[in-house]
């Protein structure tokens, strides 16, 4: 169980790091006013929620305890950044709020992950 728990988290970082790789890649075009969501910033946040809510499950089902204060913030937080990406993903340039939300929200997520205990 354990190897496969690994293997989600892997894939759960490889999400995490497509969302916050093209929030990167994006940052001077952000500044320009030019910055847009690429496709790979929906796929980072979708390959988080799924894998977020199969480790969940492995979680419980390992009988390791799982703190659902923290999961529900990370997955508030995760379901904004999805539903910005979402709607605005076919716009050829996003405003600099929306853009900085996602970032910011990346971030926090990340920080909460790390941190939180």
């Amino acid at each position: 169980m354990r190897v496969l728990i690994d293997f989600v988290v892997a894939l759960h970082i490889i999400g995490i790091a497509a969302l916050l790789g093209g929030f990167l890649g994006q940052m001077k075009a952000m500044k320009a006013g030019t910055a847009r969501f690429v496709p790979g910033m929906l796929h980072g946040a979708l390959t988080m929620l799924v894998t977020g809510i199969a480790l969940v499950g492995l979680d419980q089902a390992d009988d390791h305890p799982v703190n659902n204060v923290k999961i529900g913030i990370k997955l508030l937080f995760l379901v904004v950044i999805l539903g910005l990406v979402y709607v605005k993903r076919d716009e050829e340039k996003v405003e600099k709020g929306f853009f900085a939300a996602v970032g910011a929200l990346t971030l926090a997520n990340i920080f909460i992950a790390t941190l939180w205990t």
